[in-house]
């Protein structure tokens, strides 16, 4: 199966019962702003949903959080196949890091690369499991896609209403 140089899976033809599926999304309302992430592990027809929530942060933070956070959630090294409707996450992953490493971290810009420890988190555990990516159209209809949304959009609005007022805010 072709890797890259940090061993991040491109493409794989594996059987199907062998793959970990891993839907994830992750936002922020407003953005930046209080976000929630969310992942469902699909194997054998088993299911396990996993989220959370972060009080300031954005939504690109957690898009990759959730993949990591599903990632770091398997016991033994895999093959796993992450779907995720972020283009940021697919090509920063699959394309994007190459370059970034290479530059020490820096973007085209000259810029340090944001979200640094979150791309190096995964790319970490890409070295653990053989991982596919693949990037699919959100709000379609995709039904595990749309759960995802459901639990991250879930996991946000549970954060806001659970943590204490800060200072200068009111309370309803």
């Amino acid at each position: 199966m072709p890797t890259d140089s940090e061993g991040v899976l491109v493409t794989a033809d594996t059987d199907p019962d062998q793959v970990v599926q891993v839907w994830t999304d992750g936002g922020c309302k407003p953005n930046p702003g209080p976000g929630g992430w969310a992942a469902i592990l699909v194997f054998r027809g088993a299911e396990r949903e996993l989220s959370g929530y972060e009080p300031e942060t954005t939504n690109n933070r957690m898009e990759q959080t959730a993949a990591a956070m599903a990632l770091e959630a398997l016991k033994r090294p895999c093959q796993v196949k992450v779907f995720t409707d972020s283009e940021y996450l697919k090509n920063g992953i699959t394309r994007w890091h190459q370059g970034w490493v290479r530059k020490n971290w820096r973007n085209a810009s000259g810029d340090p690369v944001k979200n640094m420890d979150l791309w190096q988190r995964i790319l970490d555990l890409c070295k653990t499991h053989t991982v596919e990516w693949q990037w699919v159209r959100s709000h379609v209809g995709i039904p595990m896609n749309e759960r995802a949304d459901r639990l991250a959009t879930d996991a946000r609005e549970e954060g806001v209403r659970s943590a204490p007022p800060t200072r200068g805010s009111k309370q309803r």
